[in-house]
């Protein structure tokens, strides 16, 4: 008895992951590789959103939608601060990118605490003994 199976067809697309942008990048937190905070994802800036084609993801878009999310609308895109995809090294709980959260301009907020709020306070700008 001999086996009539056809063969099966052989993949030949593209390899990548595949990313359900809701759950696994939209309010994740971004670190750097010495996990200091850099951000939260907002929004994903995408390339080829075509009929029949598969996306790509070129970035991710981080600011300041407190506005938005109480009174409705979308941030504008000019108030977004872009994380290139292509820095991104791991999506798990958190998404680790491959520079230190300095080279970043999400990140200035945080720079600007630093220096203007914590450094003004009387030992705020050394690390504690």
């Amino acid at each position: 008895m001999t086996d009539a199976r056809p063969e099966l067809p052989v993949d030949e697309s593209p390899r990548g992951q595949v990313i359900d942008a809701h759950l696994h990048l939209l309010d994740r937190q971004v670190v750097d590789p010495s996990d200091v905070p850099i951000t939260t994802v907002d929004d994903v800036q995408l390339d080829g959103v075509e009929p029949g084609a598969s996306p790509r993801i070129v970035a991710l878009l981080s600011g300041a939608p407190l506005w938005t999310r109480i009174f409705g609308g979308r941030p504008r895109r000019h108030h977004l601060e872009e994380e290139p995809w292509s820095d991104v090294t791991d999506v798990d709980v958190v998404i680790r990118v491959a520079k230190p959260a300095d080279e970043y301009e999400a990140s200035w907020p945080e720079r600007w605490a630093r220096s203007e709020v914590i450094g003004r306070i009387p030992g705020g700008r050394h690390a504690p003994d």
